[in-house]
């Protein structure tokens, strides 16, 4: 009977041994092309179940046990996904999705992919932009951004025109708040080149401006400027020309004319004349 006990005990010893022999303890980073670490990375056994998997810390690291042979399929928003033959110490590189930047949206507290995103949200690419070729970026978004609305204030060459997100939402200042690369401005975007601008996102409900508080009320537009690429150097050239002229044009007194009204309006308020000899002039 003990002998029994005794050969039980040990083939569920060894059982619990060999079980343990077929997980592999992976170790490693993840970072992205210029050696920055990717948080929030997704790490999947290809060839176990779906369940087992991990994701990066804020220093890009991770800790996996998986079985002896698999396959770790390492996967993030922005980046393709990369498939690595499991190995106890691992440094992974993931490649930039130029493909799906696309669908990818500015949010207060980072980027997201358009799928996932239930709030309101309105973008404008630079391919928009390209086609418009505006004098002010605050025009650019005439007809791109749907419940937005851009009119003219004055008829002033160069002046700023109204922007309202979804109408009017206060009898006071009912303009947005706007957002240039992370850092909040007032007085429009006059100052903001449209060649520059990356893209526009325009939040425009209490979901997703909330993190910005009450300076949200009236919707806020992100702007994100164009940015340095690795790779080899490029330049690109836009030209564009435009002409002016009057549709009317008045007719105006010539200088002896006018030397000559001077005068009389001298000699009516009992002064001397202001020109010696108007027909002089030209």
């Amino acid at each position: 009977m003990r002998t029994n006990r005794f050969l039980l005990s040990l083939l569920t010893l060894l059982m619990s041994v060999t079980a343990m022999a077929q997980k592999l303890s992976c170790k490693g980073s993840v970072t992205d092309e210029h050696g920055a670490p990717i948080i929030g990375a997704t790490i999947i056994q290809k060839d176990g179940t779906a369940t087992n998997g991990v994701i990066t810390d804020l220093d890009g690291n991770f800790t996996i046990q998986v079985d002896h042979g698999s396959t770790l399929v390492f996967s993030c928003v922005g980046y393709l996904s990369n498939e690595v033959k499991a190995a106890p110490t691992m440094k992974v590189v993931l490649k930039e999705d130029v493909r799906t930047l696309d669908d990818v949206v500015v949010i207060g507290y980072g980027v997201q992919k358009k799928s996932v995103v239930t709030a309101s949200i309105a973008k404008v690419g630079a391919e928009d932009l390209e086609n418009k070729s505006p004098v002010r970026v605050d025009d650019a978004l005439k007809g791109l951004a749907s419940g937005v609305t851009v009119t003219s204030a004055s008829g002033q060459p160069g002046a700023a025109p109204l922007v309202q997100v979804r109408g009017v939402g206060t009898i006071n200042n009912s303009t947005p708040l706007y957002i240039v690369d992370g850092m909040p401005i007032s007085g429009g975007l006059d100052f903001v080149n449209p060649n520059d601008i990356e893209s526009i996102e325009v939040l425009k409900d209490a979901a997703s401006g909330a993190i910005y508080g009450a300076r949200a009320a009236n919707g806020v537009i992100i702007v994100t400027t164009k940015k340095g690429k690795v790779g080899k150097p490029q330049i690109s050239y836009n030209f564009s020309y435009g002409w002016q002229s009057a549709w009317k044009h008045r007719d105006v007194t010539g200088a002896t004319d006018y030397a000559l009204l001077r005068n009389e309006r001298a000699i009516n308020t009992g002064t001397a004349p202001a020109y010696a000899d108007p027909y002089h002039l030209i």
